[in-house]
C-alpha cells in the first residue's frame, strides 16, 4: 500500500468516527441507527427487554432450536405460510432460495429490477456462487409492470421483486400493479419471491394485512435488522417443501452455526415492539417529507428532490445539487454543534451531471418527536451551513 493510499484510509475511517460520535451524542435525531449504542448499550437493552419475548431459564439454542426456532414459527405465521428457516444474512436466504426454485422449474434464469440488492449490492453472487442468471424487464426507476413482464423476450424460471425498491426511493407500486404483475408472472409459468427485507413496512401503503401481501409470492425473505431493529438475521417462508430444502443448502452454504439466540432474541423483540409501531412511523414520515420540501423552498434551494414526494414507506430519498462531501460535512457540523441530527450520510448520484447528491432518509421513533415545524428549522440551519 501506497503512502498516500494509506493516509487515505485513516483519514476515511478518521472520519467514520466522527460522523458514528455525531450521531450517537445528537440529542434529537429522526431514528437511531444500530451504531449509535455501543456494544455494552445494545446487549444491556436485549438483556433487559429478552425476558420478554422468551423464556430466559431455558438453555440457549444448538443449531436451530430453542429461540431460532420459536422465531421462525412466529414468522411463517406472520406472514401466513406453512414454514420458515432462519438465515444469518439475507444474501444467503436469497442465494438459496432462487437455486431451490430453479431446480424446480428447471430454469436457472431470474428476472428481476437492476437496481435490486444481489445486482447492486452482493457482488454478483447468484451467478458467481450459485449459477443463476439475471435478465431486467425493465430498467426504469420502478418495479416493472406487467405488460413488461408479460412481454419480455426471454423465458425465465422466477420472478424476484424487492418490495420496497430501496436504489429508487424505496418506491411500492399499487396494490392492482403488484397483482398484476404477479398474474402475469404466473401465465409465464414463473415462480415469484418477493425479496421482503423491508416488507414489514408495506402494509400501510398497499392497506392490506402483511399476510395478504406475502402470500401474493410463493416464497418471501424478510429482514430482522433493517427495520425491526435486530441485531442481525433474517428468514425465508414458504412451503414446508421448499423451506425443508432450503435448510439443507442453508448447511450447504455455512449458515447453520451454533448458537444464534442473541440475534433471534433481538428479532423476536423486534416483532413484539417495532413492528405494531410501523404505521406510525410511516405516517410520519410523510409529514416529515413535506416539512423538508417546504423547509428547502423557504430556504431558498433552487432545486431539490424528496423522492417519492409522498413517502411509501417510513423511509425515502433527498436529492440536493450539492457535493456529496459538503453535504456530509453540514449534516455532521449540525448535529455536533447544535445536536441535531437532520440528514446523516450523503452520497454522489449514481448517474446524471456531477455535483448532484442524495441521502436515505428514515422516521422511526425518535422522529414521532419531530413536529414540521421542527423538520423546517432544522432544515434552515442545514442550508445556512451550505454557504
Amino acid at each position: 500500500m501506497t503512502n498516500e493510499a494509506g493516509e487515505n484510509d485513516r483519514s476515511e475511517q478518521d472520519q467514520r468516527v466522527r460522523r458514528l460520535a455525531a450521531w450517537r451524542n445528537a440529542e434529537r435525531t429522526l431514528w437511531r441507527a444500530p451504531g449509535d449504542l455501543d456494544m455494552g448499550e445494545r446487549l444491556t437493552a436485549l438483556a433487559a427487554e429478552a425476558h420478554t419475548v422468551y423464556d430466559m431459564a431455558e438453555s440457549p439454542d444448538f443449531y436451530g432450536d430453542g429461540p431460532v426456532a420459536e422465531l421462525e414459527r412466529r414468522t411463517a405465521d406472520l406472514l401466513g405460510f406453512p414454514a420458515a428457516a432462519y438465515f444469518p444474512t439475507g444474501t444467503m436466504a436469497q442465494q438459496v432460495a432462487l437455486r431451490c426454485w430453479a431446480g424446480r422449474t428447471g430454469d436457472s434464469t431470474v428476472a428481476l429490477h437492476p437496481l435490486a440488492h444481489p445486482e447492486v449490492h452482493e457482488r454478483g453472487a447468484f451467478g458467481a456462487v450459485s449459477g443463476l442468471r439475471t435478465v431486467h424487464p425493465t430498467t426504469a426507476p420502478r418495479l416493472p409492470t406487467a405488460e413488461e413482464v408479460r412481454d419480455f423476450e426471454e423465458p425465465f424460471g422466477a420472478l424476484m421483486l424487492e418490495l420496497p425498491l430501496r436504489d429508487a426511493g424505496f418506491t411500492l407500486p399499487t396494490w392492482d400493479e403488484l397483482t398484476a404483475v404477479v398474474e402475469a408472472a404466473r401465465e409465464r409459468d414463473a415462480v415469484v419471491h418477493f425479496d421482503g427485507a423491508r416488507l414489514w413496512e408495506c402494509a400501510v401503503h398497499f392497506d392490506r394485512p402483511l399476510q395478504e401481501i406475502a402470500r401474493l409470492a410463493d416464497s418471501v425473505y424478510v429482514s430482522y435488522y433493517k427495520t425491526l431493529e435486530g441485531m442481525s438475521g433474517a428468514a425465508l417462508a414458504g412451503p414446508e417443501s421448499l423451506i425443508e430444502e432450503a435448510r439443507t443448502w442453508r448447511h450447504r452454504y455455512g449458515g447453520q452455526l451454533f448458537q444464534q439466540y442473541p440475534a433471534a432474541l433481538s428479532a423476536l423483540v423486534g416483532l413484539d415492539r417495532v413492528l405494531p409501531e410501523l404505521p406510525s412511523y410511516v405516517a410520519h414520515a410523510r409529514v416529515v417529507a413535506g416539512a423538508l420540501a417546504d423547509g428547502f423552498t423557504k430556504a431558498g434551494v433552487a432545486w431539490f428532490r424528496v423522492n417519492p414526494e409522498v413517502p411509501h414507506t417510513h423511509q425515502f430519498h433527498v436529492w440536493l445539487p450539492y457535493d456529496a462531501d459538503a453535504l456530509t460535512e453540514a449534516a455532521v457540523g449540525q448535529a455536533e454543534e447544535t445536536g441535531v441530527a437532520l440528514f446523516r450520510r450523503w452520497f454522489p448520484a449514481p448517474a446524471g451531471p456531477p455535483g448532484l447528491s442524495y441521502t436515505e432518509m428514515t422516521v422511526a421513533g425518535p422522529g414521532l418527536r419531530w413536529s414540521a415545524e421542527d423538520v423546517r428549522d432544522a432544515v434552515a440551519e442545514f442550508v445556512r451551513r451550505l454557504g
